[in-house]
């Protein structure tokens, strides 16, 4: 089904990884963050840092595909993957972000459970990146791109189940709008690792 499934430009493939891996490193610090009582400065710091690095990555792609006259895929796709596997880091940034300027103290729960799962979608979403090198991995990337799928599922329930529980239980209006906005970004990294798989989903039905 899928002879001949990716050009071997494994420069590219090399990049597509190191943006995957800025991508795993926010989500697996976003999770240590969350454990920690508050987020001060330093830590703040650090998540901006990898989101800058990915960044970086990011540019350096897109540098590339404008001065590459073969590439291993569509540009668009190339274009696609790059914003998607970049938004995913941004987005985490911005939730780090707003618990910092919203002074939000203590653990909470419910952002300990989100960042459970984000961390394994994150994870997932590098195994599809990683397996887009070769055509023997096509089994490993669809299965994992229906995990990716699952986990968004998960989020969408635990979203709402974390909005009713907010609702019925938190009296102080302002909290309230402030949680409401993190969960809901929490749900939505889970919704750009869903777009992202299927980018892939897409590139490698074209390659078939």
């Amino acid at each position: 089904m899928f002879h001949n499934f990716l050009p071997k430009e494994y420069s590219f493939f090399d990049l597509f990884d190191k943006q995957a891996a800025c991508a795993v490193e926010a989500a697996a610090y976003f999770k240590d963050l969350v454990q920690r009582a508050n987020i001060d400065e330093a830590a703040y710091e650090k998540m901006h840092d990898i989101e800058h690095k990915g960044d970086d990555v990011a540019h350096d792609i897109i540098d590339k595909l404008d001065k590459s006259f073969i590439t291993p895929f569509d540009r668009e796709d190339i274009h696609a993957l790059v914003k998607e596997l970049d938004d995913v880091t941004d987005m985490i940034n911005t939730i780090v972000s707003r618990m910092k300027v919203y002074k939000i103290k203590g653990v909470d729960k419910n952002l300990v459970k989100f960042a459970d799962v984000i961390e394994e979608s994150v994870r997932s979403v590098s195994i599809v990146v990683k397996g887009m090198r070769n055509k023997k991995n096509a089994k490993v990337v669809f299965d994992s791109c229906i995990e990716i799928n699952r986990l968004e599922n998960v989020g969408d329930s635990l979203r709402d189940d974390v909005l009713a529980e907010l609702f019925e239980n938190e009296k102080d209006p302002i909290t309230v709008i402030k949680l409401k906005e993190i969960y809901q970004d929490a749900e939505t990294v889970l919704d750009i690792c869903e777009d992202l798989a299927h980018v892939v989903k897409s590139v490698l039905l074209k390659q078939a």
